[in-house]
């Protein structure tokens, strides 16, 4: 199984140099092996950078509400002037000059609220991470399959061009038959037509690939004129032990991302329960202010506010008309559809896997079909090109074993096609 995920220090300073390289030249020419591919777009995705945020967000979430249960420091200050006025109480007078004050009050209150509200910041936290996780396998399986596309599709250009210079040949021949008058010119014709069809075909391939390497640009973050050169073969790449090895492997689920998610959003439900219900319990609160008092006079004044004060508080919800009780019920309700999906989505996860594994196990046994029909469709061409220049073989002989060898080699290609996603669509069940 090729290890997607890590790599040497050394590699990662080589792909950064590379990296850096390729960004001075804006355009240009970059090559990748798979390995390369995928951890050039894991480090390049943005989709996978908004997945790192989530988890900073889900740790600073968590950092909240621990500090919502440590002391809070209120400072504030203030000016007053009351324009000379002096307070008459009848046979004296109390000045009261312009004065500033300043408040220092150190709070904190605690709930049962807060102490849940921890543990569903932590359950935030994991998914966050999961998610960071799964979107990485992802992003390395769509790297994979779009290789594997670019490799299978460069090979059937090869094919085709293989059969159109065959197929060429014969016409030149033909036609040079024709022209001493020793061949009839509908054979040189149906041939200039195969000829022709292998061209259109080959065309079409051609700008299929291109839009398999544009997929792949996309997928990499690259400029859309960047030239990708792809450095590894089907031969490297294509390992049928290790995919008949998939075959045998069992299924832990406790593995797959999909599960894990859900059972951590399971768990986040029942954390609602009890802060549902905690919402609404006592809260207990302590606070110590201090009071500073300046006047900007030496007139005698009078301060009733005393420089040190401390209190406590307890609130107790005692009747709330049902609404608590209602508020309960709907988050155990919520509780036990979470827990229903969960049981559900287990069972059709083993069934994925049994699919998984049949579709697997199909595509391999439709390739080695497809291989030994090529090689025999080949053969075939071969042979009828001999007899058609010795004049054994018709046109039309010829034009239907290049119809059966292309059919041939279509359904290898597709058979291939079968291979790779069947494949990677099991690694990506059993996180592999």
């Amino acid at each position: 199984m090729r290890n997607m995920m890590k790599k040497s220090g050394l590699f990662v300073l080589a792909l950064l140099v590379a990296a850096g390289a390729f960004a001075q030249n804006g355009s240009g020419t970059i090559s990748f092996t798979l390995d390369e591919a995928q951890q050039y777009a894991i480090e390049h995705n943005r989709t996978l950078a908004n997945a790192s945020l989530d988890i900073q967000k889900a740790q600073a979430n968590k950092w909240k509400a621990i500090a919502g249960m440590l002391p809070q420091v209120t400072a504030a200050t203030s000016y007053s002037n009351m324009m000379g006025y002096k307070m008459d109480l009848g046979q004296m007078q109390i000045s009261m000059p312009p004065y500033a004050t300043f408040n220092l009050t150190t709070n904190i209150a605690l709930s049962g609220a807060q102490i849940i509200s921890i543990g569903v910041a932590n359950i935030s936290r994991k998914m966050a991470d999961l998610t960071l996780q799964k979107s990485e396998k992802e992003i390395a399986n769509q790297v994979e399959t779009i290789y594997f596309s670019a490799l299978v599709t460069e090979e059937t250009l090869q094919l085709l061009k293989q059969n159109l210079e065959s197929m060429q040949k014969l016409y030149k021949m033909t036609q040079k038959s024709v022209d001493v008058g020793v061949a009839e010119q509908t054979d040189a014709d149906q041939l200039l037509v195969q000829v022709a069809t292998m061209e259109n075909t080959i065309n079409t391939t051609e700008r299929a690939l291109e839009m398999v390497y544009n997929t792949l640009r996309l997928q990499l973050c690259l400029e859309e004129d960047a030239q990708i050169v792809l450095t590894q073969g089907l031969d490297d790449l294509l390992n049928l032990t290790a995919a008949s090895s998939l075959l045998d492997e069992r299924f832990d689920i406790e593995r797959n991302y999909d599960y894990q998610l859900l059972k951590q959003n399971t768990e986040l439900t029942r954390k609602q329960i009890a802060l549902t219900g905690w919402t609404n319990g006592p809260t207990f609160s302590i606070y110590h202010q201090y009071s500073g008092r300046h006047n900007f006079s030496n007139e005698p004044t009078m301060n009733m506010t005393p420089p040190n004060m401390i209190g406590a508080q307890l609130n107790i919800p005692i009747f709330t008309s049902g609404k608590m009780t209602a508020t309960m019920k709907e988050a155990r309700l919520n509780y036990q559809k979470q827990l229903n999906t969960l049981a559900d989505t287990e069972l059709s996860l083993y069934v994925q896997h049994h699919q998984l594994v049949y579709n697997l196990r199909s595509a391999l046994e439709k390739y080695d079909i497809q291989k030994q029909n090529v090689d025999v469709a080949q053969r075939v061409f071969d042979n009828i090109s001999k007899k058609y220049e010795q004049g054994v073989a018709s046109s039309l002989d010829v034009t239907n074993s290049g119809t059966n060898l292309l059919n041939a080699q279509s359904n290898y290609v597709q058979a291939l096609f079968d291979i790779i996603d069947a494949q990677v669509a099991l690694e990506q069940l059993l996180n592999k």
